[in-house]
């Protein structure tokens, strides 16, 4: 169902965002987005919005004859009927081979030099004073003749000023991964255009933050465009992006965007399944040379970046600019069109897609109607143009590569209960900045506990992800853990554990033999290995020293068994439980531990 003016949360589920400029009589302009829509809804979609433009003029211009204003009248400039027939006669045979010149540049030059000889010409015929007041028009003309001239010969002969048939592409070059350092890279040459594109992957904190009119948004996918001077043979100051930038820039981001399945915005069909690739990807074009449908080369040159990246993108995509020359009745769509071809021309009309559909479009007219038989058609040869252009694109690289870069970063994702991200990140984030200065990784934690680890390689992500996981982990009984001493007292010493918890070694287990004092075996910032074992009703955690230093083989069990009842400094019943032959939870008999804890509580641990 096609709808007019659709609400904002209509557009986020729509398959087609299409907007159309016009008048009373024809279509102006158009630009939009699509969910691979077939060319037969396209061409409705546009006789239904044309229908509403008229709609929309009719009340302009009754507002305007409400208000008793006239329309403002225009006159064009006037031309002496003598100049047109002195520069045709003078400068159209010679013009007219110059046209046939396949190569741009040469064609450009030659075609610079019969306007400067057409001048000189009629200087010398017209003399100074007159020549002087008729330049304008000499240059008018001549540009008109060209014209004429081009548009004539396409119309009669059906073959193009490069010798090219109305429905034939240029040549096309393609070379994938040039940049050996770029994460993705592509080279993308249709005739003299050009465009070299890079792929950059990076993590969320590479998202472009926009401030749109409906809050703060942040995108996963962006492109930018360069049109550099020196591609079309000109040396002028390189300012900040232009129209042209962002214009080319926008509608090939729209081009690849619906096939993203990893973005927000993505729809999946139905069963699909979305994969997990939690990167911000930036693409990056840069115009070499440029005779015409650089942008629909930016298309098609960030489909294959994308694709050698390893980005999982749907289906490759590609675009072709399609013109048009209408005199009279006589008809004639052109495809993959030339800058000249583009100027000279009564359409521009680019439209990007895959095998299935349109994805994006843009159309740009210079005459009065186009019929919806001619719109048809137009579409229908950019489809078999596309089709073509695809066909040449997968010979190289049909689907994306199954691994990234090894140069770009990897991310790896784990869950933690989110009650526990305050421990992972800490006071001030110092925790998750330990982490990221010990590693090298670079660390993200989501509300729902989702944590993003990316590294340059697997073992500086291995160990944060083992960093985290020791801080999130539950301590259990039983279990060894590694920690350093961070207190000690009378009675024993703290030591640090998963999490930001501390456990007690109680004096009577720090060796098998009877320590005098904690310091005797060990000091705060020392490193060593524990043993849990007991949590008590309270969540108090003990610890044993010597147990894990008897698992792991530090201490002989028979120096246990030897001494007795000297392990408990002094206590009365010693530290072993003589049913079991083994030691009870914290070391010493039943009837010291209320004084323990009592020492323990009493000094505001808890």
């Amino acid at each position: 169902v096609l709808v007019v003016n659709p609400t904002m949360d209509k557009m986020d589920q729509s398959a087609l965002d299409i907007v159309v400029a016009g008048t009373r009589d024809a279509i102006c302009m158009v630009e939009g987005q699509a969910r691979e829509v077939p060319e037969a809804l396209m061409v409705e979609a546009l006789e239904f919005a044309h229908g509403y433009i008229r709609l929309i003029v009719e009340a302009i211009d009754a507002l305007r004859e409400r208000a008793g204003v006239d329309k403002m009248p225009f006159t064009p400039p006037e031309m002496d009927p003598e100049v047109p027939a002195d520069v045709a006669e003078t400068a159209s045979a010679r013009l007219s081979e110059a046209l046939g010149i396949r190569e741009k540049q040469v064609r450009l030059e030659t075609i610079e030099a019969i306007a400067k000889e057409t001048a000189e010409t009629l200087l010398a015929r017209y003399g100074q004073e007159l020549a002087e007041r008729r330049a304008p028009m000499i240059a008018a003309a001549f540009d008109d003749l060209k014209k004429q001239l081009m548009r004539r010969s396409v119309i009669e002969t059906n073959i193009r000023m490069d010798g090219r048939r109305l429905d034939e592409i240029r040549p096309i070059s393609i070379e994938v991964g040039v940049l050996p350092r770029a994460h993705g890279s592509a080279l993308f040459t249709r005739g003299e255009t050009q465009a070299l594109v890079a792929t950059t992957l990076g993590t969320s904190r590479d998202e472009m933050r926009l401030d749109e009119l409906t809050g703060d948004e942040f995108r996963r996918f962006f492109l930018h465009y360069n049109f550099p001077p020196w591609s079309v043979g000109e040396v002028r100051r390189i300012a900040g992006p232009g129209r042209r930038e962002v214009g080319h820039g926008k509608l090939a981001e729209r081009a690849l965007e619906p096939l993203l399945p990893f973005l927000e915005t993505y729809i999946p069909d139905e069963g699909e399944d979305i994969p997990d690739f939690p990167y911000t990807v930036r693409v990056v074009s840069e115009i070499c040379e440029s005779n015409g449908s650089s942008s629909m080369a930016t298309v098609c040159g960030g489909s294959l970046s994308l694709m050698d990246a390893g980005v999982p993108i749907r289906r490759p995509v590609a675009g072709i600019a399609m013109g048009l020359i209408k005199e009279g009745d006589e008809v004639r769509i052109l495809s993959d069109i030339l800058g000249d071809e583009d100027h000279l021309g009564d359409m521009d009309f680019k439209v990007c897609g895959t095998a299935r559909g349109i994805t994006a479009f843009q159309l740009d007219t210079k005459i009065k109607g186009l019929s919806r038989e001619v719109m048809e058609r137009a579409l229908e040869q950019a489809r078999a143009g596309r089709l073509y252009i695809l066909e040449k694109m997968n010979a190289v690289l049909a689907s994306p590569r199954p691994d990234i870069s090894p140069y770009a970063p990897r991310i790896y994702t784990i869950h933690i209960d989110p009650d526990k991200i305050r421990e992972v990140i800490g006071p001030g984030g110092k925790v998750i900045r330990g982490i990221q200065d010990a590693t090298g990784a670079e660390i993200e934690i989501e509300d729902d506990g989702t944590v993003h680890i990316a590294a340059v390689n697997k073992e500086d992500a291995d160990a944060a992800i083992a960093m985290i996981r020791e801080i999130v982990a539950d301590v259990e009984v039983g279990q060894m853990y590694h920690g350093t001493i961070t207190r000690l007292m009378n009675f024993g010493a703290f030591c640090s554990l998963p999490g930001g918890k501390e456990g007690l070694i109680h004096i009577s287990e720090l060796a098998p033999q009877r320590v005098r004092e904690v310091t005797d075996v060990v000091n705060i910032g020392d490193e060593v290995d524990v043993k849990v074992i007991e949590i008590d009703k309270m969540g108090r955690i003990n610890l044993s020293k010597v147990q894990a230093d008897v698992e792991l083989g530090r201490v002989n069990p028979d120096q246990l068994r030897n001494s007795g009842g000297q392990r408990d400094g002094g206590r009365s019943g010693g530290g072993r439980d003589d049913r079991g032959g083994g030691f009870r939870p914290g070391g010493g008999d039943r009837n010291r531990r209320p004084d323990r804890d009592r020492d323990r509580g009493g000094r505001g641990r808890r």
